[in-house]
């Protein structure tokens, strides 16, 4: 004999299967007549709620959980994974929901922390970057219709956010063409990394817009720090045919950049400007200080805790994916004209 489930009950009730959940935590949306109906239908079919039907149907537990995976500690060490706590918590805290923070590695199992937070109900709702939310997971959370928003593009029927890295690769790019350097090159970000493949896109629309030609060559992967940095930078720099600009993937490879520049005595800007990706943490403080890309990652989880909160009420109505503009700040880097100011 099969098991009975909670589709079966409402199909045979004529609801849908949220109200015969409401029905057995006796929700005061639904009417006693509905709930009276349901409950005959439930002793009749001999219906045991599974412990799953169970905890997703329990009483709101007011929290809201960031996975991270410990393994990784790039992910939670840096400022940025602090600015989007800060963003989510200033938007969920007043609200009245309490903030988690929840470690994930997929070195183990996956359904352990499904059970731990999801079927358990520990919490409402997840936020999560890409490198948690994989594809399983994704497809696991909406099997069981649990609310998550990821930070990170990941494919639909999630939601979520990002900053628009496409358009930052094209702001540099734009801003050092339009301060006169003649070409550009492109410096750090590993060669099918996501994060990369989208910033370089922006760069290289940028320079075909412009009529420029773009140089694989002239497009050096690596480690988004220092010492890939200038060792990318002394390769590019050294030969005869060098790039007037360059546009780096992080604080980090740009610092790098700067260094080659001064061994080699290079000036900055008057014979090679740069520009990079992220405001934090050198780019003001760098000589000269450098011309950065402003990635508001406070913003970022604000719009993820929005989203989020939204979804728990039932009135998102956003679509599959939010991009966030960021700021171009010009600086000494790449200032050649007075419209850098």
């Amino acid at each position: 004999m099969m098991k009975v489930t909670i589709k079966d009950i409402a199909k045979a009730a004529g609801v849908a299967k949220s109200t015969v959940s409401k029905v057995m935590n006796d929700s005061p949306k639904i009417s006693e007549e509905t709930k009276s109906r349901v409950r005959e239908i439930i002793k009749q079919m001999n219906y045991t709620p599974s412990s799953i039907a169970t905890g997703l149907a329990r009483q709101s537990s007011n929290t809201i959980a960031i996975l991270i995976d410990m393994s990784k500690e790039s992910e939670f060490l840096n400022q940025f994974f602090y600015n989007i706590i800060g963003g989510v918590e200033s938007v969920i805290g007043p609200l009245k929901y309490e903030l988690t923070i929840a470690n994930i590695q997929h070195d183990h199992a996956e359904s352990n922390f499904l059970q731990r937070l999801v079927l358990n109900k520990r919490v409402d709702g997840i936020i999560a970057n890409t490198s948690v939310l994989t594809p399983e997971l994704c497809a696991e959370l909406n099997r069981l219709e649990f609310p998550y928003i990821s930070i990170g593009e990941i494919a639909a029927p999630g939601i979520w956010v990002d900053c628009d890295n496409e358009l930052g690769g094209y702001m540099l790019t734009r801003h050092l063409l339009e301060q006169g350097f003649s070409s550009a090159a492109f410096i750090g970000g590993q060669k099918d990394e996501p994060l990369f493949l989208r910033r370089a896109a922006g760069y290289k629309r940028a320079l075909e817009q412009a009529g420029i030609a773009v140089r694989s060559d002239w497009i050096i992967n690596g480690r988004a720090v220092e010492e890939d940095g200038y060792a990318a930078a002394k390769l590019l720099l050294q030969g005869s045919d060098a790039p007037g600009s360059i546009v780096c993937m992080s604080n980090f490879s740009a610092y790098g950049v700067l260094q080659a520049a001064r061994e080699l005595q290079i000036p900055v800007p008057t014979q090679l400007g740069i520009a990079t990706f992220d405001e934090y943490p050198l780019s003001p403080y760098t000589s000269p200080p450098l011309t950065s890309l402003n990635m508001d990652t406070f913003q970022l989880g604000a719009r993820a805790g929005r989203l989020l909160m939204d979804k728990l009420d039932n009135t998102s109505s956003a679509a599959s994916g939010q991009l966030l503009e960021p700021e171009l700040i010009p600086r000494l880097s790449s200032r050649r004209s007075s419209s850098a100011d």
